[in-house]
């Protein structure tokens, strides 16, 4: 819920600011501004949550550790690359598809109750995909959107 907190939070900020700086809104500037701090908090949190992360992976998955990190750094090329002209596009395509890829893995914490901030198998359990999988759609239209559009 606290990338959602983020997104929403950074982009109504962002509108503002823009707003008083360029006395017009820039919705597209301001959702780009969004989804990149977004993906910095959320690469931040791979950081410090490592090992729970890697507890969201199937035993049977090697080098669990390895892919929480190259996560991190994927989230963070990608916030960089979406103010890229050149890269945007592709970017915003490659996020739909990360965004996408990702969601068995939510979806497989959430089965086994992980919570993983505290690496512990005490989470809220399936309750929790009424929100994920809702926000995933909802990160993939503003990726499509603000990114991709």
């Amino acid at each position: 819920m606290k990338p959602l907190f983020v997104l929403i939070g950074v982009w109504l900020i962002s509108l503002l600011i823009i707003k008083l700086w360029r006395s017009a809104f820039d919705y597209k500037l301001s959702g780009k501004i969004a989804l990149s701090v977004m993906l910095l908090f959320t690469a931040l949190g791979h950081f410090m949550y490592t090992e729970g992360m890697s507890k969201m992976l199937p035993h049977f998955i090697p080098f669990s550790m390895q892919i929480i990190y190259a996560t991190a750094f994927i989230e963070i090329i990608a916030a960089i690359c979406i103010f890229i002209p050149a890269f945007r596009h592709i970017t915003g395509v490659l996020l739909v598809f990360f965004f996408l890829a990702v969601l068995p893995a939510n979806i497989f914490a959430a089965v086994t109750h992980l919570n993983y901030e505290t690496g512990s198998y005490d989470g809220p359990g399936v309750d929790y995909l009424w929100f994920r999988i809702p926000f995933q759609l909802v990160l993939i239209c503003w990726t499509y959107l603000f990114v991709i559009k």
